[in-house]
This record gives C-alpha cells, sequence and structure tokens, in this order.
C-alpha cells in the first residue's frame, strides 16, 4: 500500500540543511533522511523509524527542529492505532 501523505517542501528543505550540518546529531540525521524520502514519494514510515520518532516526541532533550522531524515521520505512518 502506497503512502497518499507527504513532507512539506519547506520541512523537506530543513531535512536536507540538517543533512549536511556537520553538528546534527545522529537521531536528528535519521529523521531528517526519512522525512526526505517521503517528501515526493509513496514511501511510507516503516516501524523501526515510527519507535525511533515516538521516543523523540516522548523525550525533552530533543529540539524542536528534531521534534518536528519526528512528527512528521509519524503523520506518516499508515499503522493502525
Amino acid at each position: 500500500m502506497t503512502n497518499s501523505k507527504q513532507s512539506s517542501k519547506s520541512l523537506a528543505s530543513k531535512a536536507a540543511s540538517t543533512l549536511k550540518d556537520p553538528s546534527a546529531s545522529n537521531i536528528q540525521k535519521s529523521l531528517a533522511a526519512s522525512v526526505l524520502s517521503q517528501s515526493s514519494t509513496g514511501n511510507q514510515t516503516g516501524s523501526e523509524m515510527e519507535t525511533k520518532a515516538s521516543e523523540v516526541m516522548k523525550s525533552s532533550k530533543y529540539s524542536s527542529d528534531t521534534k518536528s522531524f519526528a512528527a512528521s515521520v509519524l503523520s506518516q505512518s499508515n499503522k493502525g492505532r
């Protein structure tokens, strides 16, 4: 089943910048890559990435940009709740 949801252009642009940023954390880059992969394709969030994104959203230690990526990744999951 393909995913009809896509990352916004502005968030995809921010994700691309994050991937080029040497000071960005591994989790931030991982989420940014997922956001980019969902920006113009039918890709949907995998279960492992969904778990990572969920953990980011529950934690207070991540930046607002990281949480924005996590929220986008979670919103593009087709998993039933």
